[in-house]
């Protein structure tokens, strides 16, 4: 196989949730829907996945922020902080009364 036979299957392979068209057999079809019904509740319902892709999102849309402009993100940090400490304060006020 050459890299052009390659870059061809890669580019036509169907993702996990998807169900291939063309199956006669509803056997068969049947079981490629309940496979890719699988796959799809295994990425929907995979929380820790998804909060740790979406992390890694916000790490490097921050970076990229940062790099951009610098003194928004000095700013951005301090309202940032000042918004979770004041969250905390009314939430230590509250518990104490």
């Amino acid at each position: 196989m050459t890299n052009s036979d390659s870059a061809a299957v890669s580019a036509t392979a169907l993702p996990k949730t998807a169900v291939p068209l063309g199956i006669a057999d509803p056997v068969s079809s049947a079981r490629a829907e309940l496979k890719a019904a699988l796959a799809a509740i295994e990425i929907k319902g995979n929380v820790p996945r998804r909060l740790e892709k979406a992390s890694a999102r916000a790490a490097v849309k921050a970076r990229r922020f940062a790099d951009r402009n610098p003194v928004g993100a000095v700013a951005a940090a301090i309202a940032l902080a000042a918004v979770v400490g004041s969250a905390v304060w009314v939430f230590a006020r509250a518990a104490s009364r």
